[in-house]
């Protein structure tokens, strides 16, 4: 009986061991999904409504006011699979390829795999200065009618988006850390780091699910760290956000349509 008895509680020793290390296993998978960001990168995100917030999002609607008829774009948040809806063509990405098709005999122009998420990327501003592969140094600030902007460079390590070697500076309102003005290089067609930044500035918001996004951004002349005067502008339109994911067929690449590589 003593024999029984101790069998039994070696066996549930083993068992109360086996459950405490799961339990560590988990606790150890769920603090390596926790990504951390500079105190300051925090702080500009929820001045904007969180990156929480952000994360809890899974799909996006906006279109781009033109006066030949709006782009209207839809876009996988997680996976960022898109498809921007033109008046004359379609441009599309399945996760995997660049597709464009025409929907009539008038020739895209431009450079569909630069284009495809140039403007997503500019409208989902801060949050996807959140993502993975991204490094955060200090840049110089700027100053604008009389007022200084510290700035946050953004770099990216090799391999990761279209084109790695972009630099992003965000300069934000020291007070309230808010996003004011955004630097950019363009490297896509060169794929040479570049030290001429292009500059938008921020200040017209809404905010949709808890998070802000921008209504408008304009285009400054920019040299020489000298902001100069509005060149032009974008405006966003009729956005929606939302936190069940898009019907995936809308990404597929369509019948007789061409793979842009």
């Amino acid at each position: 009986m003593k024999k029984i008895t101790l069998i039994i509680v070696c066996m549930a020793l083993i068992w109360s061991c086996k459950q405490e290390q799961k339990t560590v296993e988990k606790k150890t998978v769920v603090e390596k999904q926790i990504k951390t960001y500079p105190e300051t990168v925090s702080k500009i995100f929820d001045a904007h409504g969180g990156i929480d917030a952000w994360n809890t999002l899974k799909g996006m609607y906006f279109e781009i006011e033109k006066p030949s008829g709006n782009d209207i774009y839809n876009v996988s948040l997680k996976d960022r699979k898109s498809l921007i809806t033109m008046p004359h063509h379609k441009i599309g990405y399945d996760g995997e390829n660049v597709w464009l098709q025409n929907m009539d005999t008038t020739q895209y122009k431009g450079n569909a795999r630069f284009y495809y998420n140039l403007m997503f990327y500019f409208y989902a501003m801060p949050y996807v200065l959140g993502d993975d592969g991204i490094n955060y140094s200090e840049a110089p600030s700027i100053t604008v009618n009389n007022k200084e902007y510290p700035g946050i460079l953004i770099s990216y390590n090799d391999g990761v988006g279209e084109s790695s070697e972009d630099e992003y500076i965000l300069y934000y309102d020291k007070d309230t850390y808010r996003m004011s003005w955004l630097g950019y290089t363009v490297t896509f067609f060169s794929k040479e780091k570049s030290k001429k930044f292009n500059l938008i500035k921020y200040d017209q918001w809404e905010t949709l699910e808890g998070v802000e996004l921008p209504t408008v951004i304009q285009w400054h002349q920019f040299a020489e760290g000298v902001v100069g005067d509005k060149r032009n502008d974008v405006k966003f339109v009729n956005a929606k956000l939302s936190r069940q994911s898009l019907d995936e067929t809308m990404f597929r690449v369509p019948d007789s349509t061409m793979i842009i590589q």
